[in-house]
């Protein structure tokens, strides 16, 4: 069985707006903007590729494995395509309040194609993050973009990947 996948963004998850100063942040210019990077980020993401399938679910689409990649170590990752994403048949629907912050979902959900998968974001809609938490399947984990990602998420990414659904019981109590 193949292992869930773990979509990953940058801004607000690898790169903090305004991170502890205690902690260990290199500064890197790109495309004219500061981006604030950390080795240690890589160092977890390797850890958590024995338990997942890493790939970038990020506006920096192939950009992720041209500069940020190289900088916090980790090799070059799957891409989830979210440029000029159309709407496809089946796509879920999408409240007019959380366009913007849902952009993601249906092109995250095609990507996965019903296999399980976490999703480490800063902006993940607090709609979908209620509606997955009964799901075995898929763990949503929003991250608070001034910190970025902590050991803390690390630890529940391994404590409690994402697996197959529950097989349904038509016509008992359970269903």
């Amino acid at each position: 069985m193949p292992k869930p996948l773990l979509f990953l963004d940058v801004d607000g998850v690898l790169n903090p707006v305004r991170p502890h100063p205690d902690t260990e942040f290199d500064s890197h210019i790109l495309f004219g903007y500061t981006v604030l990077l950390s080795t240690r980020h890589g160092s977890w993401l390797r850890e958590l590729a024995g338990t997942y399938d890493l790939v970038w679910a990020t506006t920096w689409e192939e950009n992720a494995n041209t500069h940020i990649a190289p900088a916090i170590g980790l090799d070059p990752l799957p891409v989830v395509a979210l440029a000029g994403y159309a709407p496809q048949p089946g796509d879920p629907r999408v409240p007019l309040m959380e366009l913007f912050s849902a952009a993601k979902w249906a092109p995250l959900l095609r990507y996965a194609g019903g296999r399980p998968f976490a999703w480490v974001d800063d902006v993940i809609p607090p709609r979908l993050v209620r509606r997955s938490l009964w799901r075995r399947d898929r763990l949503l984990l929003p991250v608070d973009p001034g910190q970025g990602l902590e050991r803390r998420h690390v630890d529940r990414l391994l404590a409690r990947p994402p697996r197959g659904r529950a097989p349904s019981v038509r016509g008992s109590a359970a269903s």
